[in-house]
């Protein structure tokens, strides 16, 4: 006998997991079409003349629970043929009862959708009350250089943000001198000594080519800007006491 392929209730139920508040809105919102144009479907029309409406929305509404919470999820295995009627059904039934058991399912489907819109909202709050990442973590994120995190950090965490950098930037001046030796330079003069591609006292690599001499030109104005836009703009606000 040839292997029995998977079906979709063989497979792993997977629940869906919402990475942010914005992709639950977005989940929100597409439900919210769905009932709208349900809610304006006329159900006696269709049912009499056929006009297809209810099919359609039908089938966007199973491919939106598809697309939002994915084939194996428990929202999808529970929904996927989900329809439109509600109470009995028999042979023979006029148009009167088949109207009246249509609209109870219209009425039925969109109290559905509507559950799901509001599990959406409890896990979006869910997600939003979730632990946060305190500022010491933050911090220890930005991977920096030992010597410019231990001049920052403190200022960092008691909310000088501002300071923390220009702390950093001064660091950054000072271990430049250290590694170069050029204690006679300052400022925006020492990094473009330091970092010149002509001849630099250090250097990032070989400077073989082109592409090398660029790099190391390309790092040089970086210094440069970091002295000038921080440390320049830093000395401003805070001025040397004398």
């Amino acid at each position: 006998m040839p292997p029995r392929k998977n079906t979709p209730a063989a497979q792993a139920i997977e629940p869906k997991i919402f990475s942010n508040a914005d992709e639950i809105d977005r989940a929100i919102t597409k439900l919210q079409r769905r009932i709208r144009e349900i809610a304006d479907i006329n159900v006696p029309d269709t049912v009499v003349n056929h006009t297809g409406a209810l099919e359609v929305a039908r089938s966007n509404l199973r491919n939106t629970i598809l697309e939002i919470y994915g084939p194996n999820s428990p929202e999808y295995r529970e929904h996927e043929h989900i329809d439109f009627w509600a109470g009995p059904m028999f042979m023979n039934m006029d148009e009167h009862q088949i109207v009246e058991g249509t609209q109870h399912g219209v009425t039925q489907t969109i109290g559905i959708v509507n559950g799901l819109i509001d599990r959406l909202r409890e896990k979006r709050e869910d997600l939003e009350a979730g632990d946060k990442p305190t500022p010491s973590t933050y911090f220890e994120k930005l991977n920096l250089h030992p010597r410019i995190a231990d001049v920052a950090r403190d200022l960092f965490l008691d909310g000088h943000h501002f300071e923390a950098v220009f702390a950093g930037a001064k660091a950054l001046v000072n271990f430049v001198k250290e590694r170069s030796g050029r204690h006679d330079l300052d400022g925006a003069p020492l990094v473009r000594t330091v970092f010149s591609k002509n001849s630099p006292v250090l250097a990032f690599n070989d400077l073989a080519d082109q592409t090398d001499q660029d790099q190391q030109e390309g790092l040089m104005h970086l210094f440069e800007g970091a002295v000038l836009g921080i440390r320049k703009s830093g000395w401003a606000r805070f001025p040397r006491r004398q």
